[in-house]
């Protein structure tokens, strides 16, 4: 099996694309993989194939690529690594290894050798019909071959790997039937032609390959009928039977619910152990079999593959965009940690991404096709917090009807976040303690001891040691959290990512509000530069959904942005500058107004205004009207 990307979101969503060599993305029309995205450079970066190795290469790219959540210059890729490119999000799945030595195909043009032939339609099958069986004089070889089909019905039904299925399937054939040689070739499922083979010469090694009739292949596959054919006793093996010395042969349809999605073929050289019609009627119903085991793998990927793209719908993927000092200690932190299984806190201001980094050392960690589960702990009750983190027992309290897993078990093998961990109630925390110390725990209403293999992560916008002095979080508990720690750094600490960071939200939210939106405009930038940004990340993520849903041009304009921003962006651009003064103006001159009919009283003066008393609070800041407010009072 060829290691392949499948695409999750984005413009390509649900595509796959083979790899090997050097396989090149990005928005230009060379690349083999191309993104029509506005975030996408030309050449964005590549795969490449080194021996049984994958690497990926960012090709200097001002948007970054990303794997697993953290932007990479090159990674040598692992199963199930998540690769974001722009607005396309992509699984990388490694190849399996096919059978060592395993032959080719080569199809002869003439139909096969002429001699004895013998064709079997679906409806004249015994073996997958009982009222048949129930005719016919049993005999020892019947009881057998009754017995091989159950036992590759059941192994049948238990592979999940479409793409290993035909080998398995081809290795249980050669254990019940007399075969030299055999091949499975699957067709396309849009058309009859052939889109993938296994073969295998049992005789001559993996350099021999297996010669299949088109003639006959054709036959099968436009028929639906099973065909045996013997050459004549004398030995005349004429046309495709002349170069293999093929004695007998036999070919059977995969069919599956409504059509054939290909042909199991065999042949031998040996006079003496030639195809019977009950090896075709076994090798029919084998092939009936591993026709319905294929779609139920195929049906089981699909639904494997489904339930990667729902998990991308609803997953914070890739907004660590920062290309700064401060990022770059980020990322390399997390790729530190990430391999462990050791617990971090995660600190920071609201909005500067705890979760993102929690998700980002999951996805690099050797659990990152386990869960993650992540629990607020500042959004629900004591109550209701400790059944949502142990789970509970039917008749534990009033409404618990029935058992119940809490997150813990949930998250078992993968990893827990638990989020704002510093509004965790006292009891809870001393029930958590235990958990970390003993890796086990009881659920609500219980007797019975559940041990965990989880990794927990943890996230706070306190400060917890502080918390711990002031008697609030248990002391002990902080220091099993604490093993390792990182603190997030707020927006106004690496203003060199904003331009990036807003550019990142603009294409997201672009094509969700039907809108193209080519970028900011340099007075628009001016105002994000010069915002602190008190709510950090998220609030400019906000800033930007807002500027896409109200903006009418293709370039963001201050008019686009909240007003907090414009009104703290002095020395803007002088094309907007006179503009921008006048509002300014105008605002103060209102509220110093209102100020006046008021007394001072702010309060007050927010009803003469029509607005809430905190935005006028708010607006006084970032228009320096408070010593205004101060010399009123005064006077």
């Amino acid at each position: 099996m060829q290691a392949k990307l499948l695409a999750i979101r984005g413009p390509l969503n649900k595509a796959e694309f083979p790899l090997g060599g050097i396989v090149p993305i990005g928005s230009a029309g060379e690349n083999e993989i191309r993104l029509e995205d506005a975030t996408v450079s030309p050449r964005h970066c590549q795969i490449e194939a080194r021996g049984e190795r994958y690497v990926l290469t960012d090709l200097e790219s001002p948007a970054g690529t990303f794997v697993n959540g953290i932007p990479v210059k090159q990674r040598e890729l692992s199963s199930g690594d998540e690769i974001a490119v722009g607005n396309s999000v992509f699984i990388f799945r490694e190849g399996q290894a096919r059978a060592s030595g395993s032959s080719s195909v080569e199809f002869d043009e003439a139909e096969a050798f002429h001699g004895h032939v013998e064709q079997l339609r679906h409806e004249e099958m015994l073996y997958l019909k009982p009222e048949s069986l129930a005719a016919l004089p049993q005999s020892a070889r019947m009881a057998r071959n009754l017995s091989l089909l159950l036992r590759i019905s059941t192994s049948i039904g238990s592979w999940r790997d479409a793409e290993s299925l035909p080998w398995q399937l081809l290795g249980l054939v050669f254990d019940v039937i007399p075969a030299e040689r055999g091949a499975i070739l699957l067709t396309d499922d849009n058309s009859q032609e052939i889109r993938s083979h296994v073969a295998w010469d049992r005789l001559l090694g993996p350099d021999q390959p297996v010669h299949v009739s088109q003639g006959i292949m054709r036959r099968v596959l436009e028929e639906g009928v099973a065909i045996l054919e013997e050459a004549e006793p004398e030995g005349g093996a004429g046309q495709a039977g002349e170069r293999t010395g093929t004695r007998s042969l036999m070919c059977a349809p995969l069919a599956g619910s409504g059509r054939t999605l290909g042909i199991l073929y065999l042949d031998t050289t040996n006079a003496a152990a030639t195809f019977t019609q009950d090896d075709l009627q076994l090798v029919s119903a084998i092939a009936s079999l591993a026709a319905m085991g294929l779609e139920n793998a195929r049906q089981f990927e699909q639904l494997g593959m489904e339930n990667q793209w729902l998990r991308a719908e609803v997953c914070l993927t890739h907004d660590m965009v920062g290309r700064g000092a401060r990022m770059r200690e980020v990322y390399q932190f997390i790729e530190r940690v990430a391999p462990s299984d050791s617990t971090v806190l995660i600190q920071g201001e609201s909005g500067t991404g705890k979760e993102l980094a929690a998700r980002a050392i999951h996805k690099n960690s050797p659990r990152k096709n386990r869960p993650f589960v992540a629990l607020n702990c500042a959004a629900l009750t004591e109550t209701l917090l400790e059944s949502e983190l142990f789970g509970h027992e039917k008749g534990a309290f009033t409404s618990a009807i029935s058992q119940k897993k809490g997150f813990l078990e949930v998250a078992e093998g993968g990893t827990i976040f638990l989020d704002e961990i510093g509004e965790l109630p006292p009891i809870l925390q001393a029930k958590l303690l235990r958990v970390l110390q003993e890796r086990e725990f009881v659920r609500v209403g219980g007797t019975k001891t559940i041990k965990i293999n989880v990794r927990f992560l943890a996230a706070t916008n306190r400060e917890l040691l502080k918390s711990v002095r002031e008697e609030k979080f248990r002391g002990d508990l902080f220091h099993r959290l604490n093993v390792i720690s990182i603190t997030l750094p707020a927006l106004r600490e690496h203003p060199e990512d904003i331009p990036a960071l807003a550019e990142h939200f603009l294409a997201r939210y672009a094509p969700k509000a039907g809108r193209k939106v080519k970028g900011l405009s340099e007075q628009a930038r001016a105002c994000l530069l010069q915002y602190d940004w008190p709510g950090n990340i998220r609030e400019l993520e906000n800033a930007m959904e807002r500027a896409v849903v109200v903006g009418s041009s293709e370039l963001i304009l201050p008019e686009d942005l909240p007003d907090t921003l414009v009104e703290t962006g002095a020395n803007q651009g002088p094309s907007t500058a006179k503009y921008h003064d006048a509002i300014r103006g105008l605002k103060k001159q209102l509220i110093l107004n209102a100020l006046e009919q008021s007394g001072g009283n702010i309060t007050e003066a927010a009803k003469f205004l029509g607005v809430h008393g905190n935005y006028l609070h708010r607006l006084m800041r970032n228009l320096d009207l408070r010593l205004a407010l101060k010399k009123q009072t005064k006077a």
